[in-house]
């Protein structure tokens, strides 16, 4: 979102307070709060990640914000993307005299100011994700690896930037990697890489699959001293063992994966919290915590 088009839009509305929005279909639309809004895009209420009928009573004519009839029919719902303009004088009068002790916009004072305030939905009808569940970082993460992808990194008029590291480039033996993205500083052997996402020092052994994956890597290095030293003792080094297999999952940092693993949950379990045992399952989606080790052998 370009942040002038939004404040120049408020600007010539008039409102008091303006808030970015998102068109959705039904499969997503209770994930979100969702507004009504009048022929003229000014907000009437709020209803926060309604359900059943009052989820469908949320639906509104999103031709009112631009949509062409036929996406206005398959994005029925105005999603709110937690990004706000207000007037100063509005914005200090609700913070310091209404609303003092209030602690979020989004679910208190925003839904309180509807039928005093101008409130206006302003159309943001394109790439956005809300990455507040595992699904939604999972596939986002996912996305970026696209061709083209939906939001791109390469925008030399519009940089991304992200923390320096100094990390030596990633060096790759005998891999086959496809649709992927390989972060600084990693060691891939003879592995075949898929339609994953690689972060910063991670190491992926002989034989490994890696596969609808996101790894984020480690925040340290292990010599080869340590890494000799922990097989000795029967321990896992920080990365992903020889002849391993690895499927819909979400790999945290510092996590240890042994040799002869296999995470695919081929069950197709949908909930699971198995953090005893170093991870836990979300919306289908396989979560190998933080510093956890997955012992050699093991199936999820």
């Amino acid at each position: 979102m370009d942040y002038m088009d939004f404040v120049q839009n408020h600007r010539q509305s008039g409102a008091d307070i303006t808030i970015s929005s998102l068109p959705i279909d039904d499969s997503r639309a209770s994930d979100f709060g969702l507004m009504k809004i009048d022929n003229k895009g000014r907000v009437l209420s709020f209803s926060e990640k309604p359900k059943g009928n009052d989820l469908k009573a949320m639906r509104v004519d999103t031709t009112v914000l631009g949509l062409s009839k036929d996406e206005a029919e398959k994005k029925p719902y105005i999603a709110s993307m937690g990004v706000y303009v207000f007037k100063k004088d509005i914005l200090f009068n609700l913070l310091r005299w209404r609303f003092p002790t209030a602690n979020d916009f989004g679910s208190e004072i925003i839904p309180a100011s509807a039928k005093e305030f101008y409130i206006k939905a302003y159309l943001f009808n394109d790439y956005w994700e809300d990455i507040g569940t595992i699904r939604s970082f999972y596939e986002a993460n996912l996305a970026l690896t696209e061709h083209p992808p939906r939001f791109s990194f390469y925008d030399a008029a519009k940089p991304i930037y992200t923390s320096k590291r100094n990390l030596p480039p990633s060096k790759i033996d005998g891999c086959k990697i496809i649709d992927s993205i390989i972060s600084h500083g990693s060691f891939l052997t003879s592995s075949l890489i898929e339609h994953s996402v690689v972060g910063i020092r991670s190491r992926i052994n002989f034989n490994v699959v890696l596969q609808d994956t996101v790894m984020l890597g480690a925040d340290y290095y292990e010599t080869d001293s340590e890494i000799a030293y922990a097989i000795s003792k029967g321990k896992v080094p920080i990365g992903i063992g020889e002849n391993t297999k690895i499927r819909e999952c979400i790999i945290d940092k510092n996590a240890r994966i042994g040799k002869n693993v296999v995470i695919e949950n081929s069950e197709r379990v949908q909930e699971a919290d198995r953090t005893s045992e170093g991870f836990l399952i979300r919306s289908g989606v396989t979560v190998i915590m933080k510093n956890s080790t997955i012992k050699d052998g093991t199936v999820i």
